[in-house]
Formats: structure tokens, sequence, C-alpha cells
């Protein structure tokens, strides 16, 4: 029985594991379309979100169901209700991932994006991309010290941000409102999604050592920050 229950616990977090490559190839083919003005793209992104949805529900329901037969204490409960909370995360990275899709979409044939802002926003997906895959590796391996690695990661994503908003408010800007907007809104969507990557893994480092990651911040400081090159 004990042999089982643990079986069901590895299985959720295989299933984050999953939930994290899904959302990641997500985020890549919404970036594509994006810039590639990719309809069809664009409308397989929005359309197999509702696997992310599945699977979150899915494993939402496994938890809950642990939770309910086996009562676990300790190290067992932090992993169930800390596997609820990843779960949440990675949904809502998928969820971006399709309002990435939704912009491409709405503006076909057309691009959202102006063609000098294009490398920007490419380095923005790729970087998301990449730090989603990070924290899926995280939750399968358990390294406390990758997970902390990924805050200092999001570093790149924010600064790309910012240079996004540096070009949206440059009084050579010429490309008018409605393009700001979608700029605008774009821009956010891979912040917020670098954001939940690393709410996973400081909720993993909260799993492993029962501590809350902002004390290991300090550790952190002398890990190089992931690039799209990388």
């Amino acid at each position: 029985m004990r042999d089982a229950y643990h079986e069901e616990l590895d299985s959720i977090s295989d299933g984050l594991v999953e939930m994290a490559r899904l959302v990641g190839s997500a985020m890549g083919r919404a970036t594509t379309a994006l810039l590639d003005a990719d309809l069809t793209l664009a409308e397989s992104v929005i359309a197999a979100d509702e696997k992310v949805n599945n699977l979150h529900h899915e494993l939402e329901n496994r938890a809950i169901d642990l939770l309910a037969r086996q009562q676990p204490v300790a190290t067992d409960l932090r992993i169930v209700v800390t596997s609820l909370r990843m779960s949440a995360d990675l949904e809502r990275c998928g969820d971006l991932a399709r309002h990435v899709a939704k912009v491409a979409r709405l503006r076909f044939p057309e691009s959202a994006v102006p063609n000098d802002l294009h490398p920007i926003v490419l380095e923005m997906g790729q970087l998301a991309q990449r730090l989603v895959a990070k924290a899926g590796l995280v939750i399968s391996t358990k390294d406390v010290d990758a997970a902390l690695e990924l805050e200092r990661d999001d570093d790149a994503i924010d600064a790309l941000h910012r240079e996004l908003f540096s070009h949206l408010l440059d009084d050579r800007w010429q490309h008018g409102i409605e393009t700001a907007v979608d700029v605008t809104l774009v821009g956010r969507y891979y912040e917020r999604f670098a954001d939940h990557a690393v709410s996973v893994a400081k909720r993993v480092v909260f799993l492993v050592t029962g501590e809350h990651p902002d004390g290991f911040a300090a550790e952190a400081e002398a890990v190089p920050a992931v690039t799209a090159a990388d």
C-alpha cells in the first residue's frame, strides 16, 4: 500500500513535468505565430491549451483524492499541497501562451509586432520557453540550487521588457496606438509567464527544504543567468 501511495505522488510530479513541457512548447509556437503572422499555428496553440487545462484538473483531482484518502503529514503533505500550487502556476503559463497566440490571430494577416521589435520579442519568447523548461527539470530533480537560479534568470526577461517599453515611449514611435497596445500586452504576457516559472521553482525549494526561498537568495548571487544563446 505504501509503495502504491508513493507511486501516486511520483505520478503527480510526472504530470507537472509534462505540463511544463506542454506550456513551453505552446509559448515557443505562439511566438513563432506572432512574429510570422502564422494563423494556422496560432489556432493550434489556442486549441492545444485545452490539453493543459485537462491535465491541470486531473492533477488537482488526484492531489485532492490523496489528501482525502491518505491524510499525508510532514514532507508528503508539502508535496501534495505544493503540487496543487505548481499546477495552477503552469496552467496560467498555458493561458499566457494562448493570449500571445490570440494577439497573432487578431492581427492576421499582418504581424502584430513591428519588424524592428522582432529581435526583442523573439528573445523574450526564447527565454520564457527556457525558463519553464528549467522549471520542469527542477520539478523532476528537486535541485534546490537550480531552482534558485531561476529568479536570476528572470532578470533577463525583465530587462527585455523594459527595453520594449523604451521603444514604446520613444518620441520616434511611428507604428500607431493599436500596435503599441499589442506590444504592451505581449510584453506583459511574456513577463508574467516567466514570473510563474519562477514561482514554480520557488515552490520546489519549499517542498524540499520546508523553508521559503527568500533566505536562500544570497547563495544564488554567484550563479550566472541563462541567456537565449545558451
